[in-house]
């Protein structure tokens, strides 16, 4: 067997995105696979080589900071959410420098958070949410102290799609000196682009770091996760020296780096511009609230009324009906608390793709 043949034979064992409904990654935009393929071989990690995809990552991060209402933006594309959350975490420990840091977070942020604080040696400290699984404020005040580097707050919520109140963190993060990531991995391709977008970035004086995921809503290719400072400052506290490359420091996570993500990327964003891109977002909410409606039909209610292109229907036999459905080859999520099977409508999750899980969802719920 030709090992192209062989490959294919696994790719072809992979289930294809029109049948998931639960990923918030999509199918790539047609201009970011063609942008990924002409750069293909760049490696960011030795910038003196590559030094037009040097130049073309700093044009993106200019694209970026203008969605996220930053005048200064400093950042780069790293492997994804993970990443951009550690090393927004990293840099708030660096900055503020204390003996025994901690950080205080939502209890529905994302699993990363588990492995900063073990990473960095910080510790992480739990809110809880209020019955619209938005994070208590007042909470997250009652758990700082002396020692807090930063606080969290998440635009888009892994399990619901919730926006925490980041005005209100804002104001918190100022008066207490603290520093503010913002965990926008997900909404920070979407709440810019909706008709009434909450105001969660750079325009609040207290948020310093945004984790931005352009392979995900933005259709960039993987992996093209993004960190977000809101100037240079954050970058320097996070440099080690580079002596035997072309650079002399280094402010990334990662050594090697391909510029595949910067490229597709900013393709997407430029050749689709604020319009287009708002049109995507406007289709996946559509069709949101499609699903919301078909789901109704059978009796399903959501745990909160969908905040943007993320929806979970409460019902105790979560489980039960994933293993199910993954066997016709139709994968969703559950979350635990409350018990539910969740959704994410990406732009490959189009009304026809939910009619056709609709009609299969039936079938299941008669067995």
């Amino acid at each position: 067997m030709d090992v192209i043949d062989e490959l294919r034979a696994y790719r072809e064992k992979d289930i294809p995105y029109s049948r998931v409904l639960s990923s918030m990654c999509t199918v790539p935009h047609p201009v970011a696979v063609e942008a990924h393929k002409m750069f293909i071989e760049t490696n960011l990690g030795d910038p003196g080589i590559f030094r037009g995809t040097v130049e073309l990552e700093a044009k993106l991060m200019k694209l970026i900071g203008e969605i996220l209402h930053c005048k200064t933006p400093a950042g780069y594309i790293c492997s994804g959410g993970t990443e951009a959350n550690i090393q927004g975490i990293r840099a708030a420990r660096n900055v503020q420098r204390k003996d025994n840091p901690n950080i205080v977070i939502p209890k529905t942020a994302h699993f990363s958070f588990e492995k900063i604080g073990d990473i960095l040696g910080v510790e992480i400290r739990r809110a809880g949410v209020d019955e619209e699984y938005k994070v208590d404020v007042g909470q997250v005040e009652d758990l700082m102290d002396e020692n807090t580097v930063a606080i969290v707050g998440i635009a888009g919520t892994t399990e619901l799609g919730q926006i925490d109140p980041i005005v209100e963190f804002s104001k918190l993060a100022e008066d207490r000196q603290v520093e503010l990531h913002v965990d926008a991995a997900f909404g920070g391709l979407v709440i810019p682009f909706m008709d009434d977008p909450y105001p969660f970035d750079f325009q609040n004086k207290g948020v310093s770091s945004i984790t931005i995921d352009p392979h995900k809503m933005g259709m960039a290719t993987i992996p093209a996760g993004g960190i977000i400072f809101k100037d240079e400052s954050y970058l320097r506290a996070l440099e080690v020296e580079t002596p035997y490359l072309t650079s002399k420091t280094q402010f990334t996570l990662t050594g090697t780096r391909p510029g595949t993500g910067v490229a597709s990327a900013y393709a997407v964003l430029k050749s689709l511009g604020f319009e287009g891109m708002k049109e995507v977002v406007k289709t996946c909410l559509k069709n949101t609230r499609i699903l919301v409606e078909e789901m109704g039909a059978l009796g399903f209610e959501p745990v909160i009324e969908p905040v943007m292109n993320v929806v979970s229907f409460r019902t105790e036999e979560a489980d039960r009906l994933k293993e199910e459905l993954y066997r016709m080859n139709w994968v969703i999520s559950t979350i635990r608390e409350p018990k539910a099977i969740r959704f994410v409508v990406m732009p490959h999750v189009t009304e026809e793709v939910i009619k056709s899980f609709i009609s299969d969802f039936r079938k299941v719920l008669r067995r």
